[in-house]
């Protein structure tokens, strides 16, 4: 359970809502039928649990694989040196270096297994997150101020599924979509990086958050610009109606804003409630307004056809 964070549940929000809202954008967008896009989505929602614990992304039916136990396999020098992270499994013995890793192979195989019958090119989306994206992210943050834009890239590729699975090739709307998710992790993760300022730089740990020192707040304003923007674009592109501008695009910007102005970087507490609210408040926000706008979009179809 700890090393797989399965009772961090925030995390595996946080990979789930993005796919959740391409996905319902994409059946809007492409005319997808209800029952096919509740399927896709509850395999999703399965995919970001395996893919949280086991890999490193969420997708439809495939992720990448690499996350939790890679990560904690990786950094197990690092998190020993870390006051928050120094009790995990891997660094106080509890768990060894072979059990992670044959737990990781379990997960990583279940992932390849349900990404089976997916498309050539939804396929080879999953493929290199699973292997060059998830696989390398826990060196970056060694070797570069920037490692949180590699995470981006990895836990957002699946937005980009549902568009090369409904019409094998990539909407702009879920380009749009996909900058706008990449920005989200900037965000979150920046946050989540505040809790641990001080033992990362004594660690030798290289993040955005260390990056911007004393200018913290100026970036997460930035980033929050970005996918404000992003969600107002996306929605636009995909045809998407008034619900999702009100309640997604515009709930999703009140939102961020809120955090912006009442998070205290320098207190790990309120950091912490701040990157937990992504995955419980803001995500579920956006995909509500994605989701409102898609049943009323099958409710007007169903009143044509009858």
């Amino acid at each position: 359970i700890e090393l797989s964070r399965i009772n961090r549940f925030a995390g595996t929000m946080i990979l789930f809502w993005p796919f959740a809202w391409s996905l319902t954008m994409s059946a809007l967008e492409f005319k997808i039928e209800l029952f096919r896009y509740l399927q896709i989505l509850a395999v999703g929602f399965a995919g970001a649990i395996l893919l949280h614990s086991g890999g490193s992304m969420v997708i439809i039916l495939t992720h990448s694989g690499g996350g939790c136990i890679w990560n904690d396999i990786v950094d197990c020098d690092l998190d020993a040196q870390v006051e928050r992270t120094k009790v995990r499994p891997l660094p106080t013995g509890r768990i060894t270096i072979p059990q992670a890793l044959a737990f990781l192979a379990v997960h990583v195989g279940l992932i390849f297994w349900i990404s089976q019958d997916l498309g050539s090119l939804a396929w080879w989306i999953v493929f290199s997150t699973v292997i060059p994206l998830a696989g390398l992210y826990p060196f970056m943050k060694r070797i570069t101020y920037f490692p949180q834009i590699w995470l981006g890239v990895t836990l957002n590729a699946p937005i980009l599924l549902p568009s090369a699975i409904f019409v094998s090739h990539i909407s702009p709307s879920s380009k749009i979509l996909a900058l706008g998710g990449l920005t989200w992790t900037l965000w979150y993760d920046t946050i989540y990086a505040c809790q641990d300022r001080q033992d990362d730089a004594k660690a030798g740990v290289k993040s955005i958050t260390l990056l911007l020192d004393q200018r913290v707040k100026q970036g997460l304003g930035a980033f929050a610009s970005v996918i404000s923007f992003s969600w107002f674009m996306a929605g636009h592109l995909s045809g998407n109606g008034l619900f999702f501008l009100l309640v997604g695009a515009g709930g999703g910007s009140i939102l961020l804003a809120r955090d912006l102005l009442r998070t205290d970087v320098n207190n790990p507490k309120s950091c912490l409630r701040a990157f937990e609210n992504n995955g419980f408040v803001i995500g579920p926000t956006v995909f509500v307004g994605f989701l409102a706008d898609y049943l009323w979009k099958q409710r007007s179809m169903l009143q044509q056809l009858l």
